[in-house]
């Protein structure tokens, strides 16, 4: 029931065609960018609030609880925009505020990158049960990693009390609750609580983390989601997205309807 006509066809064509970057070849940066724009004084002020923190996992985790209480979630879909209009606004979709959470790391000088995913669009339907014949039939996610120490570390293990390596998939959240993807709580949120990893986990017990069967394609990696989003297009067409986003931008998540 999933629907490709809100999608982007020129993106669809180019995603079709792009072989996959390999992590190794993808060193990340501290560089602002269009959308990573920690030149920004709001941008700056969150960034000066959490740089006193003991390491950098301190402080991406810090700042990370900030984001999380002031940024109130929405189902935003335009991902193009600049993390200092999402703090002004006070509310971003799941990406916008891990875009902030970037940000951030760049602005305490710690390099950052993302994976490019391609996952289910059916992965949503619980968020949207009566609006399931508009969801895309693919989501173009931008997932967060974090140089620290050596090694990079995705936003789903940045609270895990002794994170591997990249690469490394072993998992010691069994015992905790997996992401259901419904309700209040999104991606981002879910992190701070839980191991969420897009790879399949090493161990039974790890299942809960383990989303690795929504992902329809892996992209690569890439110095900054600015470059994901110009080679590989945003998850809605221009016209869905500047129709959508009036109404879904204000859109709680969890909420049965929009907020005004």
């Amino acid at each position: 029931m999933t629907s490709r006509l809100l999608m982007s066809y020129n993106a669809q064509a180019k995603r079709a065609g792009v072989p996959a970057r390999e992590p190794d070849r993808v060193a990340g940066s501290t560089r602002a960018t269009a959308i990573l724009d920690h030149d920004d004084p709001r941008v700056g002020t969150l960034a000066r609030r959490v740089e006193s923190e003991a390491t950098p996992r301190d402080a991406l985790r810090s700042a990370h609880r900030i984001i999380a209480r002031h940024v109130r979630p929405v189902y935003s879909v335009e991902d193009g925009r600049p993390v200092s209009r999402t703090l002004r606004l006070g509310r971003g979709s799941c990406s916008q505020r891990m875009a902030a959470l970037e940000a951030v790391a760049r602005a305490v000088r710690v390099r950052t990158r993302v994976r490019g995913l391609l996952v289910d669009g059916t992965y949503w339907y619980p968020r949207f049960p009566r609006l399931k014949p508009f969801v895309p039939e693919q989501v173009l996610l931008a997932w967060p990693e974090f140089r620290i120490s050596g090694a990079w570390v995705p936003i789903g293990e940045l609270f895990d009390a002794a994170a591997p390596a990249s690469g490394d998939n072993s998992n010691d959240s069994g015992s905790r609750d997996g992401f259901t993807n419904k309700g209040g709580e999104t991606l981002f949120d879910a992190v701070a609580r839980t191991g969420v990893r897009w790879d399949a986990c090493g161990t039974a017990s790890a299942a809960a983390c383990d989303l690795s069967a929504q992902v329809v394609a892996d992209l690569g990696h890439f110095d900054d989601r600015d470059e994901l989003f110009a080679r590989h297009g945003q998850t809605l067409c221009w016209t869905a997205r500047t129709l959508g986003e009036p109404v879904l931008g204000r859109w709680s998540a969890g909420a049965t309807r929009p907020t005004a």
